[in-house]
């Protein structure tokens, strides 16, 4: 027997390069699957994208009322940041964004004072630490009158606590009312 000669057992192998290769073709349920997963994952990371950025970073707010006229203007829309105030405090002067305490929804107000501030609302102006606010941002002829009924009122804000203000004095629910509020309240800095 010589060794490069087949036996009738065996047979002879064609040459690899004489048969031309053939394509894989993935059927087409598995192709479909695979198109679907892909988007459905896609879908997903879009959606958790969305949330992210609108919980955490920043979302449009919409003006609803006249407390902070005419600096915001009514149905106007606004983007806020939430961002911002996991990295710093909030800053007098500052419009934010926060959730009310007496009813829970949301009000646009000014920060007026932070921690350690006193407020002193009296005769048509604002005090603080026993100065006079000067108010820039507000119409010229504006007064701050306490919530009615009194004559004057006091705050101190106490760690990590803000009185906060509607630039809208005569139409705004604000710490006149409800006090000095918490950090937690406020959700974040309105772009302007």
């Amino acid at each position: 027997m010589h060794p490069d000669v087949p036996t009738e057992n065996e047979s002879i192998p064609a040459p690899s390069a004489a048969l031309p290769q053939t394509p894989q073709i993935q059927a087409p349920s598995r192709l479909l699957l695979r198109r679907v997963g892909e988007a459905l994952v896609i879908a997903v990371l879009a959606v958790v994208s969305y949330l992210v950025v609108s919980h955490y970073v920043v979302q449009s707010v919409r003006v609803v009322g006249l407390s902070m006229a005419p600096t915001l203007a009514d149905s106007q829309t606004y983007l806020l940041n939430r961002w911002i105030f996991h990295v710093r405090t909030p800053r007098s002067a500052e419009i934010v964004v926060i959730r009310d305490p007496v009813d829970g929804t949301l009000s646009v107000k000014r920060v007026i004072g932070v921690a350690g501030d006193s407020i002193r609302v009296k005769e048509g102006a604002v005090l603080i630490n026993g100065r006079p606010l000067k108010e820039t941002y507000l119409s010229s002829g504006t007064v701050t009158y306490p919530r009615p009924g009194l004559r004057e009122q006091s705050f101190k804000c106490g760690d990590d606590q803000y009185f906060v203000l509607g630039d809208n004095r005569n139409l705004s629910l604000d710490s006149r009312v409800y006090g000095p509020i918490s950090r937690q309240r406020i959700l974040g800095l309105v772009i302007k």
